[in-house]
């Protein structure tokens, strides 16, 4: 499924392997702490493509569907089918804040960014051609108006602009992966400028959106991992969390050219998360009582409440070998 030989050179790779990217160092994959029993995990994958099958059978119903109850339908079932797989997720920011036509850009960590920016960012999804091969999960795809782009005829990559461009100068929304390939979550990749043209030429702003996970290891899919593979790892692991991070949108209009547009969303996306400082109640003094007596000898004290600022760093790993999910720049 994630095979890939003979690729084209402009195609992006990650260095990315199963081998070293399902062991993560906060969690360690053979710790029997961090797994899910067999019965939980078959459990799962069962309630996971359960959910996935739902979908496909319900598809041509939904069709007939008015946009609105459609959009809330999909969105549902996108969130049920990550959560029968054992996946808890976290959103932060408003994504009902942002209106008009929006290219969102993402990082690439899994095949479960899909059904997880969809959930709250339905759009187009831009993927490449050999998805839509895909059983059941390809079906899906095309269903859900999925933008196919082939990968292996660079030629073909200004039509897959136009389309882009199109959807969103109607006012829609276009979802993409700029990094060209899945990562392993501990190594990023630069992102490719070819989608942020789209944007340009249709005058949309850009919304860039961070995906976590933890443990990374797990949810990782690259290289020549197959899908089982990566199902099984996923349905394993005995806490897995994804949060989904919807970052300040930007101008495309403040920028010259995509390749400028696509470093900034780059630098959004890979800013690390600080942790907001707590602030301390404010406190009401005590109103001050006057009694006939002689007065008394006051002592003030002094008090200080100090907040903290706490910093998450990432660790960053040695690279490895070629990765999936690859479009062109």
């Amino acid at each position: 499924m994630n095979g890939s030989t003979a690729l084209p050179p402009w195609l992006p790779t990650a260095p990315c392997t199963p081998g070293r990217c399902a062991a993560h160092p906060e969690t360690g994959r053979d710790d029997p702490a961090e797994r899910a029993g067999a019965v939980l995990a078959a459990a799962r994958l069962t309630a996971g493509i359960g959910a996935v099958l739902v979908g496909v059978l319900l598809a041509p119903a939904a069709g007939l569907l008015p946009a609105a109850a459609r959009l809330a339908l999909v969105r549902s079932w996108v969130r049920a089918v990550v959560r029968a797989f054992g996946v808890r997720v976290r959103y932060e920011g408003a994504a009902d804040a942002v209106t008009g036509p929006l290219l969102v850009v993402a990082n690439h960590v899994s095949w479960l960014d899909i059904p997880l920016v969809a959930a709250v960012l339905p759009g187009r999804m831009v993927a490449k051609t050999e998805v839509r091969r895909w059983p059941v999960l390809g079906t899906l795809a095309a269903l859900g108006g999925t933008l196919f782009i082939d990968r292996d005829r660079l030629r073909a990559l200004p039509a897959t602009v136009r389309a882009m461009s199109g959807v969103l100068a109607d006012g829609g929304r276009v979802v993409v992966f700029p990094e060209g390939s899945t990562w392993c979550g501990r190594a990023r990749g630069r992102f490719r400028p070819a989608a942020f043209q789209a944007a340009l030429d249709s005058g949309s702003a850009v919304l860039p959106v961070r995906i976590d996970y933890r443990p990374t290891g797990a949810a990782a899919y690259v290289g020549d991992d197959p899908l089982g593979a990566s199902l099984w790892r996923v349905v394993t692991a005995r806490r897995m969390v994804a949060s989904i991070r919807i970052l300040d949108p930007i101008s495309s209009v403040q920028y010259p050219d995509r390749r400028a547009l696509a470093a900034a969303a780059e630098r959004a996306v890979a800013r690390p998360t600080v942790a907001r400082p707590t602030v301390p109640e404010p406190t009401v003094p005590e109103p001050t009582v006057l009694r006939p007596t002689a007065p008394q000898p006051t002592v003030a004290k002094d008090s200080a409440n100090l907040s903290s600022l706490s910093v998450h760093q990432r660790v960053s790993s040695r690279p490895t070998a070629a990765s999936s999910f690859r479009t062109p720049a």
